[in-house]
């Protein structure tokens, strides 16, 4: 294999891209009715979170191009660097020893050349086998086609990669009137892999109509590459597939491994970011690479109504394998609730979710999420319940600690499951039966759980709660909601609610809930993270200290909490 030194400047020439491309399609746009809004001169602070990733100001979305390199976590994140709506994109980049604490570089990638002269997108980083990272991203060109670019470090010596050397015959891949790729819907190419033919391979997002594609492309040198004839795989009625994930999990143990192992000893998953709902989803499934073709195991969902990595609001996902620790981790963009409008007003928009930990869960059907545990060491002062009965109807105060800035363990026994409610085979979208049975609803077996981010007087409070139903065969259906109705008084905040179906038998398996609590985010992670919540959510009422935790139970059955544990959470250095 050529040198990476090689790669830089012995080139062959690229042919010239044709301009007879399909017609374009709009994708992301500037609401320019937003732009004489006059944005506070200091960003609001008492929504701003305390240990979840954001910048001091402005607009935040994709998460791109997670690395390890020299001992430094390495984050790019896509970035508005005049203002808190999208626009003016630009790749910042953040650097941390520990995934917790981060210190702002500047940014590494911008709009430079004729590949990416209207905009600098998505994109990810591969380390290759040398231990050389590169980067491929996305660039909008001067035709609005949406072309792949190359970058490099200029010195490979600086663990902090502060200097960014793009390739000067970008694009890479591009849009012709051959390949027929819709040039509007044509971006976020992946991690590369390397197959055993020593040869690269990376996927790009797309669609053709209504079907999602995730285009392959092959490369012997990482600079020239082939887009194969069909995809690795595509799916009708999905729309335009962004930020495309596609990486292989161990099937024997809960440890992460690198990108391109594949073999009997590991399943892979590809995760689609779907650009119509913004909703992320995945399967679990299996990779021909003789025939480069993955297929998702037999009974998969193949849209948002099947597996989620979150069933709030996490959207552009990104994993990458941290090869110190040997764990995949997860990053996700957590997008507003607030209005466009209060954004600007307040001077910033997004959030990173917590990085967490994926390996495939025992039944080997679903991926398990957990937050990365040296987020742990924020945790002080320690308030502990060893047994309470929650009553029905009973709403209890967990006091002594900082409420809206918390992390909360809760594990529940069931008891009394004769009087669950009996579950309707027409309740199939869990979202819905969440807005149907939201936390005020009385049942048999729940809602019972955690009222957060509440008010004194309840007249503010995000619910994160189970309910157990009867189903079939003396089985139990478990549907765990995030319930923002009266999250805030504020009327322009969006206030869905949420939920999932929970793969536990409330029979032989404890119950569990985490709750991380950062005064305007609230991730919460069901049956020891088989199934994660994330709303965003603006109290006016409960904000800084006044804001309160309280266990509640609003079903007709006693629960009993088993064990409690709470913490308040000390502030992380970020930006």
């Amino acid at each position: 294999m050529a040198t990476f030194s090689t790669w830089l400047f012995c080139f062959f020439s690229l042919l010239l891209l044709s301009h007879n491309i399909i017609q374009l399609e709009a994708s992301h746009q500037v609401d320019e009715t937003l732009e004489t809004l006059e944005a506070s001169s200091t960003p609001i602070i008492h929504h701003r979170t305390a240990y979840h990733f954001q910048p001091p100001k402005n607009w935040m979305n994709d998460p791109n191009a997670p690395m390890l390199y020299k001992g430094h976590y390495h984050f790019f994140y896509q970035y508005n660097p005049k203002g808190a709506q999208w626009g003016n994109i630009v790749w910042a980049h953040s650097t941390s020893t520990d995934l917790v604490n981060w210190t702002p570089h500047e940014s590494a990638i911008w709009p430079s050349q004729p590949a990416d002269i209207k905009g600098c997108w998505s994109g990810s980083a591969t380390i290759l086998p040398d231990g050389k990272p590169v980067i491929l991203y996305t660039g909008v060109n001067p035709q609005n086609q949406q072309v792949q670019n190359l970058a490099v470090p200029k010195n490979l010596s600086d663990p902090y990669l502060i200097e960014w050397v793009k390739f000067t015959k970008n694009p890479i891949m591009a849009p012709t009137e051959s390949n027929r790729i819709n040039a509007s819907s044509f971006r976020d190419p992946t991690t590369a892999w390397l197959g055993p033919d020593k040869r690269w391979r990376v996927i790009v997002g797309s669609k053709r109509n209504r079907r999602g594609l995730a285009i392959l492309y092959k490369s012997k040198d990482f600079v020239h590459w082939i887009k194969t004839q069909h995809p690795l795989h595509s799916a009708k009625d999905n729309g335009m597939w962004e930020c495309p994930d596609f990486f292989p999990v161990s099937i024997a143990s809960n440890v992460g491994v690198e990108t391109s192992v594949v073999g009997p000893k590991a399943k892979h998953v590809l995760k689609l970011s779907l650009d119509d709902t913004k909703h992320d989803y995945y399967t679990v499934g299996s990779y021909d690479i003789e025939k480069d073709v993955y297929t998702p195991d037999e009974g998969s969902v193949e849209s948002d109504l099947g597996l989620r990595y979150d069933y709030g609001k996490f959207y552009a996902s990104k994993t990458f394998f941290d090869s110190a620790k040997n764990r995949r981790i997860l990053w996700g963009w957590i997008n507003e609730s607030s209005s466009a409008r209060d954004d600007v007003k307040k001077g910033w928009s997004g959030v990173q979710a917590i990085p967490r930990t994926l390996w495939l869960d025992k039944s080997k059907k679903q991926l398990i999420q957990w937050p990365i545990s040296e987020i742990e060491k924020l945790r002080v002062n320690q308030v502990r319940w060893t047994s309470k009965v929650l009553k029905g109807g009973s709403v209890i105060e967990v006091t002594g600690i900082t409420a809206a800035q918390a992390d909360v363990e809760t594990t529940f026994k069931i008891t009394g499951l004769e009087r669950a409610e009996v579950f309707d085979s027409s309740w199939t979208n869990p979202q819905i039966l969440c807005s149907k049975k939201g936390a005020l609803v009385k049942g048999g077996l729940g809602p019972f759980g955690l009222k957060v981010l509440a008010s004194k007087g309840l007249e503010e409070y995000t619910a994160v709660f189970f309910r157990i139903f009867k189903g079939n065969n003396n089985k139990y259906v478990v549907l765990m909601c995030s319930d923002q109705s009266r999250s805030s008084l504020n009327s322009n905040n969006d206030k869905t609610n949420y939920g999932a179906f929970l793969n536990v038998d409330p029979v032989h398996e404890t119950l569990s809930l985490r709750s991380l609590i950062d005064h305007s985010i609230v991730e919460s992670f069901g049956g020891e993270g088989k199934v994660c919540i994330t709303p965003r959510v603006y109290p006016t009422l409960a904000v800084d200290s006044v804001a309160h935790l309280y266990a509640f139970n609003y079903g007709a059955q006693d629960v009993q909490i088993t064990g409690l544990s709470a913490w308040s959470m000390k502030k992380a250095k970020i930006n």
